[in-house]
């Protein structure tokens, strides 16, 4: 096998915090992030969760971490626009990218929000059957990102700050550009290269015409660059959940087995209807899974290699698991040497 030559690294945090006291944890994740920028990492995702003990609000979340960092990517993953008006969505997004100095990544998906029965008429405006939910909802996020002017030549809003041709402000040029799909299966990899949008792959992708989680994914990512027709290069960034165990103590190894044992069943079939596959989770000393990442064939085609973090580690998990990838894993993986993916 070629040489793995990964380019960037990054990570992917839940944003874990007690329900009884939720600043702490939100604090704590912030604080990763800062830690995460000192140790060199390239970025730091954040996912966003709704109607559970997580960052309801990837770019609220966002705007306080741009205060916290100076360097590193920040970004999230991935915000389903299913529960987001485009529009406003795009205000956000364009403000955080702004106070950042242009370091957001934004990574999104379609489809209906599937928390929307439950909520009812706290979220939904009318019959849900006739809004359209599909990747055309991404694409007027896009469309929105892009800065054009509003109305005719001569159209002008007018306020106590003056007279203003109107857009969306502040334009945050570029940041149409680090919009990313969380693509799991090869529809949605082949609109997002023909629209543009960077891919997200992790740990769990669709079964399809095989039962192989890695010849799935790899399937995958092949249609994704053979259908791409963006203006700049591609990017796909791998997302795995490694668990370094060389500056854990042996209590928290114990943990480490037994929360990938817990896990491991899902692994050896298709699960559901949608026949949806899982990567097993990666648990071991530096060495071995240096190994076991250069035998993973998908990791060639990425820009970016990804932890992702579990849910519900401690704040002192998480600080241990990226101090060793960084520390001991990812320089074997040809991070830091400068050579291309």
């Amino acid at each position: 096998m070629a040489r793995l030559a990964i380019r960037r690294i990054a990570f992917l945090t839940p944003g874990n915090y007690d329900d009884a006291d939720p600043r702490t944890g939100l604090e704590e994740t912030l604080d990763l992030f800062a830690a995460a920028e000192a140790l060199g990492f390239d970025g730091a995702w954040v996912r966003q969760r709704h109607l559970e003990p997580g960052v309801s609000s990837a770019a609220t979340f966002l705007a306080a971490a741009t205060q916290r960092t100076r360097r590193i990517a920040l970004g999230t993953a991935v915000i389903q626009m299913g529960y987001e008006n485009p529009f406003r969505l795009a205000e956000d997004l364009s403000l955080v990218d702004v106070l950042s100095g242009g370091r957001l990544n934004v990574g999104l998906s379609a489809g209906p929000p599937p928390l929307g029965a439950l909520l009812g008429d706290r979220f939904l405006d009318g019959d849900p059957a006739t809004v359209d939910h599909s990747h055309r909802r991404v694409a007027r996020l896009a469309a929105n990102l892009d800065g054009d002017w509003l109305g005719e030549a001569d159209a002008r809003i007018t306020s106590a700050s003056g007279s203003h041709r109107p857009r969306l402000r502040p334009h945050a040029p570029g940041l149409r550009q680090r919009l990313w799909y969380g693509s799991g299966s090869l529809r949605s990899a082949r609109w997002a290269a023909e629209n543009g949008f960077h891919i997200l792959v992790g740990n769990i992708t669709a079964g399809e015409e095989t039962d192989d989680f890695l010849a799935a994914q790899r399937r995958l990512v092949e249609t994704f660059r053979a259908s791409w027709r963006g203006g700049q290069a591609p990017r796909i960034a791998v997302g795995r959940v490694i668990l370094p165990l060389d500056g854990a103590d042996a209590a928290t190894r114990g943990r480490y087995r037994d929360f990938a044992a817990s896990r491991h069943a899902r692994t050896l079939a298709p699960q559901g209807e949608r026949r949806t596959l899982f990567a097993p989770d990666l648990v071991g000393r530096a060495a071995e899974l240096v190994e076991r990442l250069r035998e993973d064939p998908i990791l060639p085609f990425a820009d970016t290699l990804r932890l992702e973090l579990p849910y519900n580690f401690a704040a002192a998990d998480y600080r241990q698991i990226l101090a060793d990838f960084a520390g001991l894993i990812a320089p074997r993986l040809g991070w830091g040497t400068g050579a291309p993916a």
